[in-house]
């Protein structure tokens, strides 16, 4: 049973709990969202193997005991195979993160480290966690904005999977968004920190 370190709403640590009742709960943990760029400018997203959505390179609790740069270098191993250097991973926001799914008895509240790391350029030996992840989409950043802001319609972006490697075209309808989220808010923060930092 996976047990978390819980927090009050000031991140101050009181304890430790299982999963299940931190959601049953809604009491406060850390979740790290981890995010993945190369040279060139671009991004990579996770598309979902539940619904085919576009998300985080790779996301997920931080358990307890474990520091969220450890939890950045598991997830990107469990989800997507890449043994990644987290030393070097960039910090970019805490969003506080609160979700009720009520009829399920499901409550989030998530101090959400966002990270990014840069991959070498070109890199596609990716290995997948099938439960959770289908492919890998590799997209500029900056195509990515325009169509977000609403710009542009769609994009072609290059899909790896594990059968190989093809181009597809997206739209903003492609994005995992929350019901009260827009894809342009939920995303347009890490698609500008990496344009800043590639200059692409």
């Amino acid at each position: 049973m996976e047990h978390l370190d819980i927090y009050d709403e000031y991140m101050n640590k009181i304890g430790m709990e299982s999963r299940q009742t931190v959601h049953e709960r809604g009491l406060w943990h850390k979740t790290v969202h981890c995010w993945m760029y190369d040279d060139d400018g671009n991004v990579y997203f996770q598309e979902r193997a539940d619904s085919g959505e576009l998300y985080t390179t790779a996301s997920g609790h931080v358990s307890a005991g474990e520091t969220v740069r450890d939890a950045f270098h598991r997830e990107i191993m469990e989800e997507i195979g890449v043994d990644t250097d987290a030393s070097n991973a960039t910090p970019l926001q805490i969003v506080f993160w609160r979700q009720d799914k009520d009829a399920k008895n499901w409550h989030d509240r998530a101090f959400a480290h966002v990270y990014m790391n840069k991959l070498p350029a070109g890199f596609t030996d990716f290995h997948f966690q099938s439960t959770e992840v289908a492919a890998v989409v590799r997209v500029r950043a900056k195509d990515c904005m325009d169509l977000l802001m609403g710009k542009i319609p769609e994009i072609i972006v290059t899909r790896i999977t594990p059968k190989g490697i093809n181009s597809v075209a997206i739209t903003k309808a492609n994005f995992l968004v929350a019901p009260d989220e827009t894809p342009i808010v939920k995303y347009g923060h890490i698609l500008q920190s990496i344009m800043q930092i590639t200059g692409k």
